[in-house]
């Protein structure tokens, strides 16, 4: 512990609340001392965005002086102090310094933490393993080890699948007219009919509308690999965005270049728009539920049509694949949207992602691997809690997983608790998972030296398992994605309002409490048969069958009543 102070905590659900507050490198702690039953907070300090003071020498209110705390996970905190002594300046000296590490050349917490873990988290995604599960490489797609030294693309895994009669002298020639380098490369394969899901950045057409014909033949063979009449390119943006970038250098496959693709503009807005439709519904949520006019407070967040567009953008991409007809996803730089719908189309079209190992592969893969910059869209550490860069396209693609889950219950391994886990972690610092910007950037340490998320959550699979999962890997699923099927997640955005509660649906509680009586009753029946065969019972012995069934043949016997 760093420091230990008396504090009232302004609670906007029960008032002024005295009570002790306890900072470690890792967590604030508050607990109260009059209120019964006590109320508690746990706030990992990588979750703070933004520490301030609060009142002045001269602030008079009860309670006008101390402490206010803006948090990336839906909540604030406030804090009032007594103006003597200098507890408010320690607080605040301690807060700014463990909650932003990175801007006073600390470690983060993930480099301090000494857990263990039964199973190393780090081993759960290995790309050849990946690949060769898709059934990679073949005829017509190789593995290529350009990027080994991260020469081609700094941002993008070292090992790549591309078109098998692509050379690397080709690959690098695309890179020099792709954003970033981001070249088109496959992030996963049909099976049945060989359709594609590619992923990439913007082409460097610029204002003069500028062509490469490396890049144009390229993509042919990504079209041809599996005999596709006209490859789809699904650019996220909005036509508008996309014409605009084209001043920065950047723009789109234009027809009289690429004859042989259709261009799509999925619509989906940038980082910034994403941010501040966050922001909206923070303001309609927390603390205070918007109740008067509750629909149409929500409405003007934009959140939900935000959600929708992914979702839809997905449901193309993977609708086109179910045809039979390869894709190339890019937004500017293919670091955001395109995770967003290249794992959203994934989810819906392979039953593997929708276990609970497979979504940390699908995760660790379109998103850690190939580089979503989760240092700059978050801040881990960071101070600047105004940068441009801070975005929330991963908690906007986790609540797409979410609604997906709410339309088919029965089709994913994992439950809400798992995502929510995810989320709090995103912000945590606790575990080297989702720290850095890209592969390159992940300094070696951070396998060594950090414990992975999936380590944690592995350890204990059974609290993130799904009692209702039914595994059917070979259906497609498609979402309803219109406005009227999608439900904000509640349980997620307006979780600190006490007056929501944090509970099991009826059903699922059911069912945890059918399993338990089924344990239990496996458990008497071993203690049978044990004593059964026990040498003190051979009387009870000679009355049993020569094979007796084993526990697990003799529950199909067991009638739980509902």
């Amino acid at each position: 512990t760093l420091c230990k102070y008396y504090i009232i905590y302004m609670c906007p659900f029960n008032g002024a609340l005295k009570g002790k507050v306890f900072i470690t490198n890792y967590r604030l702690y508050f607990k109260s001392a009059d209120a019964d039953p006590a109320v508690t907070l746990n706030v990992p300090l990588g979750v703070i965005g933004r520490v301030e003071k609060m009142g002045g020498a001269s602030s008079r209110g009860e309670n006008s002086y101390g402490l206010d705390i803006t948090c990336k996970d839906m909540r604030n905190l406030r804090f009032a102090l007594k103006q003597e002594g200098h507890s408010r300046r320690d607080i605040f000296d301690i807060l700014f310094r463990y909650a932003f590490p990175v801007s006073h050349g600390l470690p983060v917490f993930a480099y301090l933490s000494q857990e263990k873990y039964e199973e190393n988290g780090w081993n759960v995604f290995k790309p050849m393993e990946e690949f060769r599960r898709q059934g990679l490489p073949n005829e017509k797609w190789r593995i290529t080890f350009v990027n080994e030294t991260y020469e081609l693309c700094d941002t993008y895994p070292t090992i790549l699948a591309v078109p098998f009669r692509s050379s690397d002298e080709d690959l690098r020639k695309v890179s020099a007219f792709r954003s970033r380098g981001r070249i088109p490369v496959l992030s996963w394969i049909h099976r049945e009919n060989q359709a594609v899901i590619c992923r990439c950045s913007q082409p460097l057409v610029g204002m003069s509308g500028k062509r490469n014909k490396d890049d144009e033949r390229y993509l042919d063979l990504i079209r041809e690999a599996n005999g596709t009449a006209k490859l789809t390119i699904y650019d996220a943006r909005p036509s508008v965005n996309a014409v605009a970038n084209k001043a920065t250098g950047g723009g789109y496959e234009g027809d009289d270049a690429y004859q042989n693709a259709e261009l799509v503009f999925l619509d989906i807005h940038n980082i910034h728009v994403m941010r501040e439709s966050l922001k909206k519904l923070k303001d309609i949520v927390y603390p205070n539920v918007e109740e008067s006019h509750w629909l149409s407070s929500l409405e003007s967040t934009h959140w939900l049509e935000h959600i929708k567009l992914v979702i839809s953008g997905a449901i193309q991409v993977a609708d086109k694949i179910s045809g039979g007809n390869s894709v190339v996803v890019h937004c500017s730089d293919g670091w955001d949207r395109t995770a967003q719908l290249t794992s959203l189309a994934m989810l819906m079209l392979d039953g593997h992602y929708r276990t609970l190992r497979g979504f940390q592969v699908l995760l660790e893969k379109e998103w850690i691997s190939f580089g979503h910059k989760f240092a700059s869209r978050i801040g881990h550490g960071d101070k600047n809690h105004a940068d441009q860069d801070r975005s929330p396209i991963f908690v906007q693609f986790i609540d797409c997983v979410w609604q997906m889950t709410k339309q088919f219950p029965t089709a994913f391994e994992f439950n809400e608790r798992l995502l929510v886990t995810i989320l709090d972690h995103l912000f945590s610092c606790r575990f080297g998972t989702f720290l850095y910007n890209c592969e390159s950037a992940r300094d070696t340490n951070v396998r060594s030296k950090t414990v992975s998320l999936w380590s944690l959550v592995n350890s204990e699979a059974s609290s993130y398992q799904n009692p209702f999962y039914t595994p059917e890997c070979s259906r497609v699923l498609y979402p309803v994605a219109s406005m009227r099927h999608l439900e904000l997640w509640v349980t997620y955005y307006i979780r600190w309002n006490p007056r929501i509660r944090q509970q099991q649906s009826p059903v699922e509680q059911r069912y945890m409490e059918l399993l338990a009586l089924r344990d239990e009753y496996l458990k008497k029946l071993e203690e049978l048969q044990l004593t059964d065969s026990s040498p003190n019972s051979s009387h009870l012995s000679n009355s049993s069958t020569p094979n007796a069934a084993s526990p697990t043949q003799h529950i199909t016997h067991l009638h739980t009543p509902f």
